[in-house]
């Protein structure tokens, strides 16, 4: 009976059905939610693993009906798979992957470390929805079966895997690579208009010699550049599929040539260079690819926050700081202080920076407990790096558009500050010497006069002589990014 043609319905998605219906598997029965697409293992799983309020991210899951549709593809391609069961399949497998039957992924990162709950959970929603499409009775498991049909060829050992990956790689190209391009780009354009502007330059938190402004920035945009180019050389591993390994790496139960057909299948379905892992063993007892791309991630971190504490420091005041540059004013800063303004773009970012090193150490004391033939702490690492994903990427977004492109430069402090600097001095150091150099520094400092004053008042230098080597636009270099 189940193999009998079927004719594929336009159906619109949703069950009408209130009230409970019996869904089965290996265990037996159990009640399910009749207006949900899932099946027995999803309940029994809600019922087990109702741990916290962390879901399975919504990406993993639109990602699998990707990894669906490809093994549908494959199966209907080499002839195990009908075409009228392999298009309801793809029909129902393509609803998951455009986030259309989201509803019906309800389970908790905290379940089995294969992910195989996930996995059922996917192949229960595709199956019946594919039943509902076929004029079928969702729950009755023909003429579409989760694990014949939708599973075929397949483990959650290996799919699961091949899921995180394709859910990071999206993610990664959708959302976090524009956004780091388009605050380096705004930076850069800031670094470019400020280019001519002198200020002191600050190291070990104390007074330097000066630099440009356009100088400062574009070393921030260059990190950023460089830590998104980290990024791009962790999807090398990340578009390496584990599919076709099934339960140990072997293969066993898919046929042959079926890893390199999926692999094929989603990349094209994604316009991303997939291949098949050139060793399933690998992709399935490590965490290997994804622990890179987490330490990637936490580099863009690093960078960031980097970045956004240097910006709130020369922003501080707006009176009693540094107040070289003028942060946007975004919102009232205090409940009790009448017009105090924070850098709240700079602290929010800080504080997703150090949110991602937490799940990037998660992540990599996860990936170090791959045991024998699996890695099974697979949910909270797609969980760490997707989450670290989302919030750099928004993170990004927001400081980019709230504080850097409102950012106005305090022209007169810059100047009060590059004036009043005895660091200067570094300048006569070449000609008077480095030991004069420093008794003139500390004669200005101790009795707080300039240092022109305390130059020519050593006899080290005349004023023509000083005039002409300590000039702050000179000791710059010859271009933004410095000589």
């Amino acid at each position: 009976m189940t193999n009998e043609p079927r004719t594929l319905s336009d159906l619109p998605i949703g069950l009408t059905t209130t009230g409970e219906r019996q869904e089965h598997d290996a265990l037996g029965a159990i009640a399910v939610p009749a207006d949900r697409y899932w099946g027995a293992q999803t309940q029994r799983s809600l019922v087990h693993f109702s741990i916290g309020t962390d879901r399975m991210p919504q990406e993993l899951c639109r990602a699998y009906g990707i990894v669906k549709k490809a093994a549908a593809l494959v199966n209907l391609a080499d002839g195990r798979l009908p075409r009228w069961k392999a298009d309801a399949i793809i029909r129902a497998a393509d609803e998951v992957a455009d986030g259309r039957l989201d509803d019906h992924f309800p389970l908790f990162v905290w379940q089995t470390g294969s992910g195989t709950q996930t996995n059922m959970n996917a192949n229960e929603v595709i199956a019946n929805r594919a039943i509902q499409l076929l004029g079928g009775m969702p729950g009755a498991q023909q003429p579409v079966h989760p694990n014949d049909d939708v599973n075929m060829g397949q483990s959650s050992n290996d799919t699961f895997p091949t899921a995180m990956h394709v859910a990071t790689l999206r993610a990664v190209d959708e959302r976090l690579s524009p956004e780091l391009d388009a605050l380096a780009g705004v930076i850069e354009e800031r670094s470019a208009r400020w280019s001519d502007v002198v200020k002191i330059g600050r190291t070990h938190l104390q007074d330097a010699v000066p630099l440009t402004v356009g100088q400062e920035w574009s070393g921030w945009a260059h990190q950023i550049r460089d830590a998104a180019g980290g990024v791009q050389a962790a999807r090398g591993g990340v578009l390496e599929l584990a599919a076709g390994g099934t339960a140990v790496g072997t293969g066993l139960n898919a046929p042959a040539g079926f890893g390199p057909a999926i692999a094929a299948r989603i990349a094209e379905l994604t316009g991303a260079g997939f291949v098949t892992a050139p060793n399933k063993f690998a992709a399935l007892g490590g965490l290997d690819a994804m622990v890179r791309m987490s330490a990637a991630l936490r580099g863009v971190a690093v960078v960031l926050m980097k970045i956004a504490n240097d910006m709130r420091w020369l922003g501080s005041g707006p009176r009693c700081g540094l107040a070289e540059l003028r942060l946007p004013a975004n919102e009232p800063g205090s409940s009790i202080m009448p017009g105090k303004v924070n850098p709240t773009q700079c602290e929010a970012l800080v504080m997703i920076c150090t949110q991602v090193f937490g799940n990037d150490a998660a992540v990599a004391f996860a990936g170090s407990q791959g045991q024998f033939e699996l890695n099974v702490m697979r949910p909270v690492v797609i969980a760490n790096v997707l989450h670290a994903i989302r919030i750099l990427a928004d993170g990004c977004r927001s400081f980019r558009r709230y504080s850097v492109e409102g950012t106005e430069l305090n022209r007169e402090r810059i100047r009060h500050y590059v004036e009043g600097s005895v660091m200067l001095v570094t300048a006569l150091s070449p000609v008077i010497g480095y030991d004069r150099a420093s008794a003139i520094a500390h004669d200005a400092m101790a009795h707080d006069v300039s240092l022109r004053d305390a130059a020519l008042r050593s006899g080290a230098v005349d004023a023509e002589t000083f005039d002409r080597l300590v000039r702050p636009i000179d000791m710059v270099g010859s271009g933004v990014a410095g000589a």
